[in-house]
């Protein structure tokens, strides 16, 4: 979080913050993406970031808010599982080669799923917004 405060203001920074990896919400699925959805709704997990709930009558300054609280979000946990990956395959190689297997896996399930999961909700809230443009120039 402390990294990207520091980079949060960087020309490449609107780059970061449309990121997609996975496009296809068939890959979504394949990877396991739904499971990790279920533990985050349904666990001890969903008391960690309160600020990322949707309003069912939300304003598109509110989905815009949201979005922008997602990519930190998302970019945090990218450049927490860069980190921890560099670590992981120091360690591997150095010290223990399945040390570092372990700490690439928990790191893949503890920052990349989230950051992909915070990827497909920005797409949904993307397209909420354009929903609601157009139903605000109709009106």
């Amino acid at each position: 979080m402390i990294v990207n405060s520091f980079i949060k203001d960087q020309a490449y920074y609107i780059k970061l913050s449309n990121l997609n990896f996975l496009k296809n919400e068939k890959y979504n699925k394949v990877i396991g993406l739904e499971l990790l959805t279920w533990v985050v709704k349904n666990t001890f997990f969903k008391f960690f970031n309160q600020s990322l709930k949707l309003d069912k009558t939300a304003e598109i300054s509110a989905l815009k808010n949201l979005r922008k609280e997602m990519t930190i979000a998302e970019i945090s946990h990218l450049i927490a599982f860069i980190f921890v990956l560099f670590f992981a395959v120091y360690k591997g190689i150095s010290q223990n080669f399945v040390f570092g297997l372990v700490v690439v896996g928990v790191n893949i399930l503890m920052n990349l799923y989230p950051s992909l999961l915070q990827q497909k909700n920005k797409r949904r809230i993307d397209r909420l917004i354009r929903i609601s443009v157009k139903r605000k120039q109709r009106s």
